[in-house]
């Protein structure tokens, strides 16, 4: 039984555990863009707004993704649509950004 443990514990220990939002998942590289939020707002955006967050083994994970973080970012008081990006490497490190249009 002892033989089994240590390649159990080892295999758990070296695995990734960072992970973020995300509809697909590569098993050793994820970076893909979907769309979060559409308004009803007929301007046409003139700011961009970004907000992060960042996690590390699933152990360490620091940031504020907020919308609302990601539109002070920018000076944007009117939202015209939201996306957010999540990037994956190898279950190590893993961001999550959001990401604001408007006005």
């Amino acid at each position: 039984m002892k033989h089994l443990l240590w390649p159990v514990l080892v295999a758990t220990l070296l695995s990734g555990c960072a992970t973020a939002v995300s509809p697909v998942n590569g098993s050793l590289y994820t970076n893909l863009r979907a769309p979060m939020l559409v308004t009803e707002s007929p301007d046409k955006p003139t700011k961009v707004g970004r907000a992060t967050v960042r996690s590390i083994l699933g152990i360490y994970a620091v940031g504020d993704a907020s919308i609302e973080a990601a539109a002070k970012n920018a000076g944007i008081t009117r939202i015209h649509h939201v996306d957010y990006q999540s990037q994956n490497i190898l279950g190590v490190m893993s961001d999550f950004t959001v990401i604001v249009y408007g006005n």
